[in-house]
């Protein structure tokens, strides 16, 4: 197949009028999208961006941030977007871990770049996107790329070479480049594309961040199918509403908080959303009543839950619209993550020896698709011991598949906590804690949130006189406000076994009484 920068090249000649994005205000055809790109990429090489090398951009959504995606990977080189939520230090980690030689920034980021510029080791360019007025050393973003012609060096792209490398945290506590090839895009955009319904008329929408697998494979996806995109540029649930009215939107994927505060705003209530065919929803748990009181307010509109990872390209499973009829026939259904898509395999494992366990049983979630990653940067023993060498990758999550195929997520082998659609590392928020000089001892775990899913709960040891609203100030100034406990239990002791390991399970048992999983 065409590498994905090929792709948009034949869009462009095959439908140069077509609006490929619009952007608020804006719109930019394919012919101007496919030339833009170009100039992105002469700007980026004579910057001394080459083969192989990061380009890291700290923005919310924009036309821009597409421009130097596809710019970059048109000379090879791989962008690296950076969650704008984080704390400044978190951002300094991963640009310096990916040797980022140009760091692109929207203007409001401009305090971040400020804050870190003297800790980016390998950065020679600094570009601020509507940085009108911003004064060398740094570069506004339309000068620096209008002045050079849409002709950048010839570059034969090979389809296993890295597209994007998005940052996944670990259960270290550090995030971790996962590199992503134009291979694993192109094993998943076909399947995608006939399982939604995408015809010519399609409109999506991309609504989440596009330093989210989310946000990243829709805006390569209006590409990959030649439609029309619409770009918000922030999960904002009313303005996502009024552009749907606005664009009349056919597709879009949200994240279950989102159509909660959908349900909770009249305003919402009052825009014409009956353009929508089909809504995906997915990237963290969601209850049943949340989703049956989306479809109520959404009565025409398909809906298909999607399970996957940053590292699995997105999604691997979902759940069809006819799976979703409370008085169906297989009701239980809607609390399934659905089926694997083509190309795709599951196996449910034991997580201690990796062998198969009977159908019905929970395990860990291995996964075996075109789609699995490359690998993660510059890190040879995470990528051996998360993709296994007969082609499985480890997940980390624990589930079951039933005797139809369909996958259930049960619970976490991993720590991990998804809160809002974000991930959040219990180690992370825990190193924070332990710099505290009267926490003494501290475990962070996850609770249930009717709004969020679930949240990250500190449990606390002292070693001296502090409060809650102190614990979670220290996290604040530390880390990202989505990362930080939004309560805390203060205990005499932290439950461990004979080999120091928290018993979490143990600790979460209360908060999660009387919920069917150990996810919300």
């Amino acid at each position: 197949m065409q590498a994905l920068t090929d792709v948009l090249r034949q869009r462009a000649q095959a439908a140069p009028e077509t609006v490929a994005y619009h952007y608020g205000d804006r719109e930019i055809t394919y012919r101007e999208l496919d030339e833009r790109v170009d100039r992105a990429a002469a700007a980026l090489h004579a910057a001394g961006v080459g083969a192989g090398d990061r380009v890291a951009i700290l923005d919310k959504n924009s036309i821009e941030y597409v421009e130097q995606l596809f710019g970059a990977a048109r000379i090879g080189a791989v962008q690296v977007p950076v969650n704008y939520r984080l704390a400044p230090s978190e951002v300094a980690y991963i640009v310096d871990n990916a040797r980022a030689k140009v760091v692109i920034v929207g203007s409001e980021f401009v305090p971040v770049l400020d804050a870190i510029a003297g800790d980016l080791v390998h950065t020679t360019h600094q570009v601020v996107i509507d940085g009108e007025g911003t004064a060398e050393p740094r570069l506004d973003y339309a000068r620096w790329v209008a002045a050079y012609e849409p002709v950048p060096p010839p570059h034969d792209v090979d389809t296993s070479d890295v597209f994007v490398q998005l940052y996944s945290s670990g259960t270290t506590g550090l995030p971790k480049g996962v590199m992503l090839t134009h291979d694993n895009f192109l094993s998943m955009l076909p399947n995608t594309g006939e399982l939604w319904g995408i015809d010519e008329d399609a409109r999506l929408m991309v609504a989440m961040p596009m330093y989210h697998i989310a946000g990243n494979a829709l805006s390569v996806a209006v590409v990959f199918d030649g439609v029309t995109g619409v770009i918000s540029r922030e999960p904002d649930p009313l303005g996502i509403a009024q552009d749907i009215e606005r664009h009349r939107v056919t597709h879009i994927f949200l994240v279950p908080v989102l159509l909660l505060f959908w349900q909770n705003m009249p305003q919402v209530a009052e825009c014409d959303l009956s353009s929508l065919r089909l809504l995906l929803y997915g990237a963290s748990p969601i209850s049943r009543e949340v989703l049956t009181g989306a479809m109520k307010l959404l009565p025409t509109t398909a809906f298909r839950q999607v399970y996957g990872l940053t590292e699995t390209t997105g999604a691997i499973t979902s759940l069809p619209p006819e799976d979703h009829d409370p008085d169906g026939p297989h009701p239980r259904r809607l609390a399934s993550a659905g089926l694997p898509g083509d190309g795709t395999d599951l196996r449910i494992a034991d997580p201690a020896t990796l062998e198969p366990v009977p159908t019905g049983r929970v395990g860990e979630i291995l996964v075996r698709s075109p789609q699995n990653m490359k690998g993660y940067w510059d890190l040879p023993d995470a990528t051996a011991a998360a993709l296994l060498e007969d082609g499985w990758f480890r997940t980390g999550d624990a589930g079951y598949l039933d005797e139809d195929g369909y996958l259930y997520i049960h619970d976490r082998v991993k720590d991990m906590i998804i809160s809002g659609g974000e991930n959040i590392y219990p180690a992370e928020v825990e190193n924070v804690l332990m710099g505290h000089p009267e926490v003494a001892d501290c475990a962070v775990i996850s609770v249930p949130s009717e709004l969020w899913g679930e949240t990250p709960k500190a449990i606390v040891v002292k070693s001296g006189e502090v409060t809650e609203q102190q614990i979670i100030d220290h996290c604040r100034e530390r880390l990202a406000h989505f990362k930080c406990p939004t309560s805390v239990d203060f205990v005499d002791a932290i439950p461990r076994n004979l080999t120091g390991k928290v018993l979490k399970r143990e600790l979460r048992l209360p908060y999660w009484e009387g919920h069917e999983r150990a996810v919300h």
